[in-house]
């Protein structure tokens, strides 16, 4: 379920909202160290600024979202939503993914504006890729046929490592860690599911995770080596 086993094309095919996203991740942060503007100029217009929000400048609820303080920030953030986010845009289908990755952002982003100071100054992907994880534990809780044991049990060990290493790291947003979290499992936890697409997703999930299976006993040894890459960094990205 977290292993990618597509090829670059198929991942583009099979997860368009993530692909979209990444790339989004990849072309801010090109922007603000290519000289094509002033210096700065997409941290000072697009990153949250508790002071500018008040102000009426509302749009910074959102845009943070995109925006990551350096090339680390970037690439761990893009690789956690790698991992983790095909198989939930796969589950909900690209429009209800979408629309849980930008609320569990909004939230995280609307916590930091009423919990820390006026002067508070913020950027990353993290508050939404929390979001996911508390999307992924109303799953476990609430739809549990959708995934396996296995599965469920990564996604918690891998929650509580985060939420640990939130309170011991410093410089992290913690209201934006744990509001997205809890903004992802309200919006899991709502039953907007009638009984015929819960079913459907279901029965998708499952044959999608049984073709996936198929397919990981067929994949070179460079690709499997590839993608524990891919995950190591992603779990040392949480460290960080």
């Amino acid at each position: 379920m977290f292993t990618r086993t597509e090829s670059f094309r198929e991942f583009v095919r099979f997860y368009p909202m993530v692909s979209i996203i990444v790339t989004i991740h990849l072309v801010l942060y090109l922007l603000t160290i290519l000289p094509i503007f002033p210096n700065n100029w997409f941290f000072e217009n697009f990153s949250g600024v508790n002071l500018y929000i008040m102000e009426g400048e509302v749009w910074r609820l959102i845009t943070p979202t995109f925006m990551h303080s350096g090339f680390s920030h970037m690439l761990f953030n893009s690789f956690s939503l790698i991992l983790f986010g095909p198989a939930l845009e796969r589950m909900l289908g690209s429009g209800k993914f979408l629309f849980v990755y930008l609320f569990s952002g909004f939230i995280a982003n609307l916590a930091t504006l009423l919990l820390e100071p006026l002067t508070y100054t913020h950027v990353g992907s993290s508050g939404a890729i929390f979001g996911l994880f508390g999307y992924y534990i109303a799953i476990i809780i609430f739809r549990k046929r959708m995934m396996s044991q296995q599965n469920s049990q990564i996604i918690l060990v891998l929650c509580a490592v985060s939420l640990i290493m939130t309170f011991l790291q410093p410089n992290i947003n913690v209201s934006a860690h744990l509001f997205g979290l809890l903004g992802g499992f309200l919006v899991g936890a709502i039953p907007y599911f009638n009984k015929k697409e819960l079913s459907d997703s279901i029965q998708t999930t499952t044959f999608w995770a049984s073709s996936q299976r198929k397919k990981v006993s067929f994949q070179s040894p460079i690709k499997v080596l590839i993608w524990a890459t891919v995950i190591i960094l992603a779990i040392l990205g949480f460290w960080r």
